[in-house]
């Protein structure tokens, strides 16, 4: 499955009977999918079923849809008022022995105010729909090329990211690796260390002091460190291998990344391994910075 940005835009218009439509698509980044829609009166029917095939298609996102319609020719016809003609006729009925009773002329009647009024003829039931269905033909069309233009972007974030991990792997490879690390080199410094303290010092608990150092020793070992972070790498390249939407918990993956770089720096007794711990710093938060565009 591919692996969406959240930014993006589509632009897709036509025509049906009178009508010419133009839909409009933005995508942002988003903690989840937040629709925002723009039509014009008398659209708010359609709403459900264009969030629908929208959410069908994209599951995070600030994503505003605007649409846009325009009549093109009008259609009028001429509305009889039957009653009010109806009221004329009684009268011409009533008067007709002072008045001229040779039959009423179009002409006359369509210079009587009122009589018929000329309005714009409203729509079969049938024009409405194919209106409706072509202008949700035309969002789906819209739709899928920004998911398209989504796919594109993500798949060179995805470029990106496997670059940055692969240079997290590296860096871990170097803290496992420095000589600072190993039993021998650790006891040397902390015998060391505990020489010196116990040649200043006659009052202090051997035993007690002996202990103290173990434990610091025990603090010092960079192995749990080291593993959860290959473990991390391990489960982000799953993720990019799986596709989908994933931003979320590759999010959580480049905390967990921050953690541990962080207690390596705090950990650390060599100067190789505190440059190496800062650089994986710098590079976990370019690769937070690009997971926050991912779907």
């Amino acid at each position: 499955m591919s692996v969406q940005s959240m930014t993006g835009f589509a632009r897709r218009e036509g025509s049906v009977g009178r009508y010419r439509w133009v839909w409009e698509l933005r995508s942002v980044n988003g903690k989840g999918l937040d629709l925002r829609l723009r039509a014009p009166s008398g659209y708010e029917p359609l709403e459900t079923e264009i969030k629908k095939r929208i959410s069908d298609r994209m599951s995070r996102g600030n994503i505003q849809a605007t649409l846009n319609v325009s009549i093109g020719e009008a259609k009028v016809e001429a509305v009889l008022n039957r009653d009010a003609l109806n009221a004329i006729l009684s009268l011409r009925g009533e008067l007709a022995d002072l008045v001229d009773p040779s039959p009423l002329k179009l002409d006359t009647i369509l210079g009587l105010r009122g009589l018929v009024e000329m309005r714009e003829a409203e729509e079969t039931t049938d024009a409405l729909q194919m209106r409706d269905a072509a202008i949700l033909a035309g969002l789906e069309q819209a739709a899928d090329d920004l998911v398209a233009m989504r796919i594109g972007e993500g798949d060179a974030l995805v470029s990106v990211l496997k670059q940055q991990l692969r240079t997290i792997e590296a860096l871990v490879a170097i803290v496992e690796a420095d000589p600072s690390r190993s039993p021998e080199e650790i006891s040397r410094r902390l015998q060391g260390q505990l020489a010196v303290l116990l040649e200043n010092s006659n009052g202090l608990d051997r035993d007690r002091l002996y202990a103290e150092v173990a434990l610091l020793a025990t603090k010092a070992d960079l192995r749990e460190e080291i593993d959860r972070l290959k473990a991390h790498v391990a489960a982000v390249d799953e993720l990019l291998q799986k596709g989908g939407p994933i931003g979320r918990r590759l999010d959580f993956l480049a905390q967990e990344f921050n953690r541990e770089s962080n207690t390596i720096c705090s950990k650390s007794n060599s100067a190789a391994v505190t440059a190496a711990g800062i650089e994986l710093k710098v590079v976990i938060d370019q690769f937070r910075e690009q997971v926050q565009n991912l779907e």
